[in-house]
């Protein structure tokens, strides 16, 4: 009986024990899900963190494409121009050198599909193009090399540039390049005749009648016209030359024909021969000038209707004007 009564306290110590031990498990189960926890809320707002400045940096590198729009443009239209143009310069290298073909068909090679590239992609970042410059400049430098070996006896006028803000590269001049630098020259001349064209405003053309001492006033009747005028003002011009000039007044009649006293007097404009009604001599300096040109009608009958002015000077029309007489 001492026995039994001796191991129940054995027992309930047991118990005791095994709940401690139970306890202290989860106490540490549960310190270890906290320190987790802890960790994984710092991982978390390090993602938001990190997803935050990922948005910034894509929001600013959007916004730097924006500003960087017309830039990037301008260089990969550069780009394109320089390829294109250093395909050029192969395909002249390698007509002077048959040997050397097929080195050559390579760096195309390169350099088209770089080109195709460009082409496909229409939206390329700064990154991008930057990239491809160099590349350009890397071809470029194996593309001299070629020169100035197959170049040894200066046969090939080339003129490089590794510079994409200055000119292509410019090998012996083709007819169609020749034929377009004669039209941009062609064009040049052309800006150059515009500038130095006179403009002739403030009209007041009309009919003079005679009036007793030989005087003369205006009128809007064709059966008392004794004389036909156009004044007017020409215009001030820096670019023309000065010294005198000679001023055309052409005046058509109601039936389309320019009434001339002088079937002689024609000049030229552009490329064609004009008849003109009277002229007038001028002394400019380069300033406005007023003018005034007078045809007495010498007792000529004129008809009713609408008349036409126009006046010329250095070759050009520079104004009309017209009236009608009664």
């Amino acid at each position: 009986m001492t026995d039994s009564h001796d191991s129940l306290p054995e027992i309930q110590n047991g118990k005791k024990s095994g709940n401690g031990a139970f306890i202290a498990v989860i106490i540490l189960l549960l310190c270890g899900i906290g320190f987790m926890a802890y960790l994984l809320s710092g991982k978390t707002k390090e993602i938001k963190n990190r997803d935050k400045t990922i948005k910034q940096l894509t929001t600013d590198m959007d916004y730097m494409n924006d500003m960087m729009e017309g830039y990037v443009g301008s260089m990969s239209n550069d780009l394109k121009t320089d390829f294109k143009s250093m395909l050029e310069t192969y395909d002249v290298l390698a007509e002077k050198d048959k040997g050397k073909a097929e080195e050559i068909e390579k760096q195309k090679e390169k350099i088209q599909k770089l080109l195709d590239e460009m082409q496909s992609n229409k939206n390329m970042s700064a990154y991008q193009l930057a990239a491809l410059k160099k590349e350009n400049e890397t071809l470029r430098t194996i593309m001299k090399g070629y020169i100035v070996e197959i170049d040894k006896l200066n046969t090939l006028n080339l003129q490089l540039t590794s510079d994409l803000d200055s000119t292509s590269t410019q090998l012996n001049l083709t007819q169609e390049e020749r034929d377009r630098l004669q039209q941009e020259n062609e064009g040049q001349s052309e800006i150059i005749d515009k500038a130095k064209k006179l403009q002739a405003y403030n009209f007041n053309s009309g009919a003079n009648k005679a009036k007793l001492g030989g005087t003369m006033t205006a009128t809007n009747k064709a059966r008392n016209a004794a004389q036909l005028r156009a004044s007017f003002t020409i215009s001030e011009n820096s670019v023309t030359t000065k010294g005198t000039k000679t001023v055309y007044m052409q005046i058509i009649d109601p039936s389309g024909k320019t009434i001339q006293l002088r079937s002689g007097n024609t000049t030229i404009v552009g490329s064609k021969e004009v008849p003109y009604t009277n002229s007038r001599d001028i002394n400019y300096s380069g300033s406005s000038i007023d003018v005034a040109i007078y045809q007495d009608l010498n007792d000529t009958k004129v008809a009713k209707g609408n008349y036409k002015v126009r006046i010329y000077c250095q070759d050009q029309l520079i104004g009309t004007d017209s009236f009608t007489l009664k």
